[in-house]
């Protein structure tokens, strides 16, 4: 990856539906050559998807959760069960296995505390093999960026 490629990831995390002609004019590129250059990015998953960024309060989604769960057992089957559940909970925009005093953060975003009441009894409680579960509600947001540092 060269300063051209850092340069394009740069701009598109910005700005990820600039148009191929007007990314070439920022970088200093024929539009010919920074086609290929995103285009490469994109087949060797250095950028791995184009998505908008949904203001959470405007689609009621705005209460945040840290949750940390610590499991009974650290098993392979026990964790990957844990996994495969948190995967495809639409509440859980991130999953994280951890060390420290958990063994797994998640960030959740649901409307309100009825809705993560919901969430709680019916997708963590119900999993085998968890020993605690821990919220962490977000008071505000301090800093929220999804631009990586390339």
């Amino acid at each position: 990856m060269d300063a051209f490629d850092r340069h394009i990831l740069r701009i598109l995390q910005q700005d990820g539906r600039m148009s191929n002609q007007q990314l070439a004019d920022e970088v200093g590129l024929s539009a010919a050559a920074c086609w290929r250059r995103v285009n490469a990015l994109e087949n060797k998953k250095v950028i791995r998807k184009y998505a908008a960024l949904v203001d959470s309060d405007a689609v009621e989604q705005g209460l945040c959760v840290l949750v940390m769960v610590s499991l009974l057992r650290h098993s392979v089957d026990e964790t990957k069960a844990f996994e495969a559940a948190m995967k495809v909970c639409e509440e859980v925009l991130q999953c994280y296995a951890v060390t420290g005093n958990a063994d797994f953060v998640l960030r959740v975003m649901v409307s309100d505390i009825k809705a993560y009441d919901r969430f709680l009894n019916d997708k963590v409680f119900p999993l085998e093999g968890i020993s605690q579960v821990h919220s962490n509600f977000a008071l505000r947001k301090i800093k929220c960026e999804t631009a990586l540092k390339v």
